[in-house]
């Protein structure tokens, strides 16, 4: 079983840990438990469970039937969480005001990752 079929081509995380104060990133999919599917770098994966059911809660209560991005600042840093496809995108980092630049790397891997699953680069990206 893939853990991640709408994932597939697995995104490439090494350029989110080539960003400066990046410190770890992963992908975990929905269909794998909860499972980390790519890990790069060191990131805490406890999160996600908890993250989900918070983005779940903030879903209802706001009636959005999707989301962006989430920020949570952490102890240990911030961490910024994105869906992709059905999976979680989890990028750990130094400081809020590197976001940023965390952000435009983020965007840009999961451009990439569609460009590799639809083969049609999307402008603006």
């Amino acid at each position: 079983m893939n853990p991640a079929p709408d994932l597939s081509p697995l995104p490439d995380l090494s350029p989110l840990l080539d960003v400066r104060g990046v410190q770890g990133a992963a992908l975990v999919g929905a269909d794998a438990g909860g499972q980390a599917v790519s890990v790069g770098g060191d990131i805490d994966l406890s999160v996600a469970a908890s993250a989900r059911a918070v983005l779940q809660s903030l879903q209802a209560a706001t009636d959005s039937p999707g989301w962006n991005d989430l920020l949570l600042d952490l102890g240990g840093g911030p961490l910024l969480l994105t869906p992709c496809g059905t999976g979680l995108l989890l990028v750990q980092f130094d400081e809020v005001p590197s976001l940023g630049r965390v952000r435009l790397a983020v965007r840009r891997v999961l451009a990439q990752t569609r460009v590799a699953q639809t083969g049609v680069a999307q402008t603006g990206a």
